[in-house]
């Protein structure tokens, strides 16, 4: 009778009529990555699914990776469930700074730096006109007419608050001018019979208007170079603002990449056709943004075509069809302007979107970092 007896070697001895047989058993096959890893001398290649979670794990501050061979669905969850947040949260403060820079000088330029200009100019064009009528023998209507518009137009501009206290003051120093240059011409006229009186009085009031350091016209062309310094100022498009759009088209580019590599990863892992708040994020975020900048070329291009308009002299009818244009260039910059409050909103609400489309899946895969 044989007896089988287990050897060293994992196979089986049988002794039968006092003679031991040996037998070994198959080893098992190994498994094909191994063989594959065997033959190249390389391992085989990671899944691509994994490839954004292993360049974005140290950024991200995701956790550590599960060790090969483990189920990585919670921490590839994890990578793109912050990613997404982290994009929406820097496009929507790239998107407001950018969208601010622009019209958060429409509403100065349309309330103050425009109609100061304008303001300046009628002053100008009033004060040429009073000097024509200025050796008249006797005062005349016209003269005092001319007077009232030049004071009521800086009264104006002084109301608006323009170019700060220093400019303030310079508008009430030009002003008391304007009141000095009116009397001396009215004193002038009525001695009109004296020559040499008159002659003085004359000489006075044109140098209070047209001296080149200290006149009337003078002080108010300082003025109004300024508000034109200003007006530039405003409708410039500068570098900053050239950066700050380029950062927010290519954060949009980034976050609906990830938007829609995060969907593919649903659908290959859980077999979901689509995430619905994954799919409104991704309509969200063009239609947003196109508004932004839609919102932002109809207000660049007013505050350019005012500024044109204003870099040049305007007199007599010029003056009031410039202000006309200029309302007209500048209207509903203050309800576009307003819109950056809803950037904000849009922000928070991708954010939510992100977060509602992957919170599911990832309670249901929650894990704890070793």
């Amino acid at each position: 009778m044989s007896v089988p007896r287990a050897t060293e070697t994992g196979g089986l001895a049988t002794e039968t009529g006092g003679r031991r047989m040996e037998t070994t058993a198959p080893a098992a096959p190994r498994p094909r990555a191994h063989r594959r890893a065997d033959r190249s001398g390389r391992r085989a290649p990671s899944h691509p699914d994994r490839l954004p979670s292993r360049l974005l794990t140290p950024v991200l501050g995701a956790g550590r990776r599960p060790p090969d061979g483990g189920s990585t669905t919670a921490h590839e969850l994890a990578v793109r469930h912050r990613l997404l947040l982290a994009l929406s949260a820097l496009l929507t403060l790239s998107l407001f700074l950018s969208y601010e820079g622009v019209h958060g000088d429409a509403n100065p330029l349309r309330t103050s730096s425009a109609p100061a200009v304008l303001y300046i100019d009628t002053a100008l064009y009033a004060l040429g006109q009073a000097q024509q009528d200025a050796g008249a023998a006797a005062p005349t209507s016209d003269f005092q007419k001319q007077i009232s518009v030049a004071a009521q137009s800086l009264a104006s501009a002084a109301r608006d608050d323009i170019g700060g206290p220093a400019a303030r003051q310079a508008l009430q120093t030009v002003a008391g001018l304007i009141t000095v240059y009116a009397v001396r011409v009215q004193q002038a006229q009525l001695v009109s019979g004296d020559r040499v009186l008159h002659d003085a009085y004359l000489s006075y009031a044109t140098s209070v208007l047209e001296d080149r350091g200290s006149g009337i016209l003078a002080r108010l062309k300082v003025l109004q170079k300024q508000q034109r310094a200003a007006v530039h100022r405003q409708t410039s498009f500068g570098e900053l603002l050239w950066l700050g759009w380029s950062t927010t088209l290519l954060l949009a580019v980034a976050l609906a990449v990830a938007l829609l590599e995060t969907q593919r990863f649903l659908r290959r892992r859980f077999r979901r056709r689509y995430n619905r708040q994954l799919l409104a994020a991704t309509a969200l975020l063009p239609g947003g943004l196109a508004v932004s900048v839609l919102f932002t070329l109809w207000t660049h291009q007013g505050m350019e075509h005012t500024r044109d308009l204003l870099d040049r002299p305007l007199a007599g009818r010029l003056i009031t069809e410039a202000g006309r244009d200029t309302a007209a260039h500048l209207a509903h910059t203050g309800f576009r302007a307003g819109a950056a409050v809803w950037i904000l909103i849009g922000g928070i609400l991708l954010m939510a979107l992100a977060e509602t489309g992957l919170r599911r899946h990832i309670d249901d895969y929650r894990f704890r970092p070793r």
